[in-house]
């Protein structure tokens, strides 16, 4: 079993999650505001939707999980695109890799999606094994601390072409517990 970091002033996020019109359950995400402030307030407010942009909300509310890839991790977050080439951050478009102390030492893992080194936006994985091959690459950020079986359950939704699920599996609901 990976060794997580755990702190109970860190604070604690939710997505619930529909495929098709079926809730599927609530994913739980302890974020790590403690070893990676910066990234961890912009995906707490992109679940809040303390973030607003002409007095309206943006963020994970509606999102879909865009790319699935079995045995290895659940990718969503692009709340611009929908497809995965939407960036933007509650800094405004890319910001930087904050540190790669954590790693991606098991399932669970809420590490910040990326085409480079210091592209982070809002796009976010969660990892469905080890994925070691991506320390100091991706910085992680948090981990799912209730609902792994949603987890399983949206890496298990069937995808087509460029590992797309071919039913949408969306973030009905998010916020701060």
């Amino acid at each position: 079993m990976a060794q997580y970091h755990t702190n109970p002033s860190n604070p604690i996020v939710f997505f619930d999650v529909t495929v098709g019109s079926t809730e599927i359950g609530r994913l739980k995400m302890e974020v790590y505001a403690d070893i990676v402030p910066q990234t961890a307030e912009n995906f707490r407010q992109f679940c809040t939707g303390e973030y607003r942009r002409d007095g309206v909300p943006i963020g994970f509310k509606g999102a879909v999980f865009h790319r699935v890839i079995k045995d290895f991790m659940i990718q969503g977050g692009d709340f611009v695109n929908g497809d995965g080439t939407g960036v933007f951050s509650i800094y405004g478009g890319n910001f930087v890799d904050e540190n790669f102390k954590l790693k991606h030492n098991g399932p669970g893992v809420l590490s910040m999606a990326n085409s480079g080194k210091d592209t982070n936006g809002c796009q976010f994985f969660i990892t469905c094994a080890k994925c070691d091959f991506l320390d100091g690459k991706h910085v992680v950020f948090g981990r799912v601390v209730d609902g792994l079986l949603v987890m399983r359950k949206i890496e298990n939704v069937p995808v087509g072409p460029n590992n797309k699920p071919k039913i949408q599996v969306v973030v009905a609901q998010c916020g701060e517990m």
